[in-house]
């Protein structure tokens, strides 16, 4: 099993990333919060790594923090809860956020979350809460993120949207809700749509 790959960035086009690791590219998905903090392309990156094998396909998560690994881990052992909805719930909230959440039973900043309705987040409360006690310390990261040249920031956040779990009309007038979204790039059209939606 792959758990951690270092190598060069050669595409981040959210929630996908391909990683050139010794001549080997590796496509990877990735949840917002590691996007974030990703640097350009053509720069070296490591990953901590989850690897889903099944019987017509073999899929990389890719995570920024141990943390974040963690927590994805956990929540795909949660009945109901697949590798899309987990990523899903790592782009939208935080690993601090999500365990304030299960601490203080607060199923309706869950429910905000796309894919997650009331039994879902009750179901993730009543689970989650003796596992988070093995969640590492959430690291900060503190690396400059870019976009890459060719792009339409405000497509590429739309599809970005879509790929997380939310109707394409809903991630259109998301993105479109962002003040001054035509000068900003792709991430931070992401991370401010995603924080207008849980708000």
């Amino acid at each position: 099993m792959i758990g951690r790959l270092r190598g060069v960035l050669l595409l981040k086009q959210a929630p996908h990333l391909l990683l050139d690791v010794n001549g080997v590219g590796y496509e990877v998905d990735a949840p917002m919060s590691t996007f974030y903090s990703l640097p350009e392309q053509g720069s070296e990156i490591t990953l901590q790594i989850h690897m889903v094998v099944r019987e017509d396909s073999q899929t990389l998560y890719g995570f920024n923090s141990e943390a974040e690994r963690s927590l994805f881990r956990s929540l795909i052992k949660v009945n109901g809860v697949g590798a899309r909805l987990a990523l899903t719930i790592l782009s939208g909230i935080s690993v601090d956020e999500f365990a304030a959440c299960v601490e203080q039973h607060d199923s309706a900043s869950l429910v905000r979350l796309p894919g997650i309705g009331k039994k879902t987040a009750e179901r993730l409360i009543i689970e989650m809460r003796d596992r988070l006690k093995d969640l590492p310390a959430q690291g900060a990261s503190t690396v400059a993120s870019a976009d890459g040249h060719g792009h339409d920031p405000v497509q590429d956040a739309v599809s970005a949207l879509i790929a997380l779990g939310y109707k394409p009309p809903e991630a259109s007038r998301m993105v479109r809700s962002v003040p001054s979204a035509d000068g900003k790039g792709s991430e931070d059209l992401i991370r401010l749509a995603l924080q207008s939606a849980i708000n």
